[in-house]
């Protein structure tokens, strides 16, 4: 799994983000968005794992199939910005 980490140890949250996607500057907005998109996917993962082991605390309205689905559209889009990043010289 991704780890985002912010500061000392801590794992950033999507609140640490803000300033980043309100920023002037693309290339820290691009970084908002990967990390935003980064922690949302280990959600996602840490909920469907959590539900193959039979750990969840309440039933999910929709199908696992299609969480699954979108736990893998989410995994080919960071793909894709890691990809760019490298294009643009944005570190993350």
């Amino acid at each position: 799994m991704f780890h985002v980490k912010h500061g000392k140890d801590k794992s950033m949250e999507l609140k640490d983000t803000v300033n980043m996607m309100l920023s002037d500057d693309y290339k820290e907005r691009f970084k908002g968005e990967y990390y935003q998109l980064l922690i949302r996917r280990n959600r996602l993962k840490d909920m469907l794992d959590r539900w193959e082991k039979d750990e969840l605390s309440f039933t999910p309205n929709c199908s696992k199939t299609l969480l699954c689905t979108q736990l893998t559209q989410m995994e080919l889009l960071l793909g894709s910005l890691m990809l760019r990043a490298k294009d643009e010289d944005i570190i993350l």
